[in-house]
């Protein structure tokens, strides 16, 4: 059963609405950054915050003081796990920082995280540092908006890696352009997060922006994963930065210690251990399992997944109609996952078929390949909770960039 979680949710559209949730504001608390007290955040397009929760869990004076998303059931799973930030259930386009910034009187704002939608890139206008309450902003230039306004020592902003080829790869000059006309210091990567000790083999684009007029350094790899071109544009450099590193974390690193769980099954204990240190950072807070139930299949789906394997063309062509060519496919044991879907629970979606057990994955399954830790909390149904999942930024990500940039955000 998943249990039910409340707790407050807000949507701004306009002044009128400031006063509303001013009212629930949290004082900002005093910001300290150069003697290393508190490092205040903002995280727009936030999900389920799984990219600033990355950075606190870098270090404890790393601390979320707001977070908008337009999704009800984010919110509602962001607020959870960071009860003393100002959450807003909000579209971005209807919120101006100027608005945000009324709610966070005391507050001063170090870092700003997020991911705006690649279609918020599809009409770029010129940007200039005092557009941030221009109601014809794209969601790409109310992210740039909010950096122009609050003024962060850095921004990182996270996108798919298709922005590469966007308009020509044209997309990519524009938002650095953008950037450096506000007086930031831009530099970005294509990361992938199994260097980070991520299970998932999921490529995103970074942009980091110093207001410092220092280049922003990006992470190292923690771990040894050469299958595409991660985090170096140069693939040369990128294998030479692996050698000698600790394999990246696999699907049974990643959830090897979970009892089994037949189709339409659930479990609520811990059976064995944690069986290596992936396992052990997960659990650590957790004394009871969560959200491991496994999805109810038909028995046609079950003859279906009884057969497959690697690819598609394990299954008998009779039993399916169509599909891609990662549709009805198991993961493999002994290698990070492939990129997570929203559907993951579904044996139709990309590779989402447990690799011994007869189903999709659970919510706990998916969570772990996400990186994040079991006692992370998470409001909805199931349906709500797989994509919220799927949407995440992995928190191990965040932490390894929060390394990376911690000498420019601290001084």
């Amino acid at each position: 059963m998943l249990e039910a979680v409340s707790s407050d949710g807000w949507h701004l559209a306009d002044e009128s609405d400031s006063e509303k949730v001013a009212q629930h504001a949290p004082a900002g608390p005093e910001n300290a950054a150069g003697s290393g007290r508190t490092v205040g955040i903002i995280d727009l397009f936030c999900g389920t915050t799984g990219f600033s929760t990355g950075f606190s869990k870098y270090c404890s004076s790393y601390h979320l003081i707001g977070a908008v998303d337009r999704d009800a059931d984010a919110t509602l799973t962001a607020k959870q796990n960071h009860p003393d930030a100002l959450v807003l259930n909000s579209d971005l386009s209807r919120l101006s920082p100027r608005q945000f910034g009324k709610l966070l009187p005391n507050s001063k704002i170090d870092l700003i995280v997020g991911g705006p939608p690649c279609q918020g890139f599809s009409s770029l206008r010129p940007f200039r540092s005092s557009d941030f309450d221009d109601p014809r902003n794209s969601l790409f230039e109310q992210f740039a908006a909010f950096v122009a306004y609050f003024r962060p020592r850095v921004f990182v902003l996270e996108n798919v890696v298709g922005i590469l080829t966007h308009k020509g790869g044209s997309t990519i000059g524009a938002l650095v352009e953008c950037f450096s006309s506000l007086g930031y210091a831009c530099d970005w990567r294509i990361v992938n997060a199994a260097n980070y000790g991520v299970p998932q083999k999921r490529e995103r684009f970074i942009l980091i922006g110093s207001n410092k007029g220092v280049p922003p350094s990006f992470p190292k790899p923690t771990h040894a994963f050469t299958g595409r071109v991660i985090g170096y544009r140069d693939r040369s450099k990128m294998v030479n930065a692996c050698k000698g590193l600790p394999s990246a974390t696999t699907v049974e690193d990643a959830f090897g210690d979970l009892p089994p769980v037949a189709s339409g099954e659930t479990a609520t204990a811990y059976v064995l251990p944690p069986l290596n240190d992936y396992q052990a950072a997960r659990r650590a807070a957790s004394t009871r399992l969560t959200l491991h139930a496994a999805p109810r299949h038909s028995q046609k789906i079950l003859e279906i997944i009884r057969h497959s394997g690697r690819n598609i063309s394990s299954i008998p062509p009779h039993l399916i109609t169509s599909g891609f060519s990662s549709s009805y496919s198991r993961l493999d044991s002994n290698a990070p996952a492939n990129t997570m879907t929203v559907k993951f629970q579904s044996a139709a979606s990309s590779r989402c078929i447990h690799p011994t057990q007869d189903r999709a994955l659970t919510l706990r399954e998916g969570a772990r390949l996400q990186s994040f830790d079991d006692h992370f909390l998470f409001a909805g149904s199931a349906t709500s909770i797989a994509s919220q999942i799927g949407n995440a930024v992995p928190p191990l990500l965040g932490t390894a960039i929060a390394r990376s940039v911690a000498h420019l955000v601290e001084q």
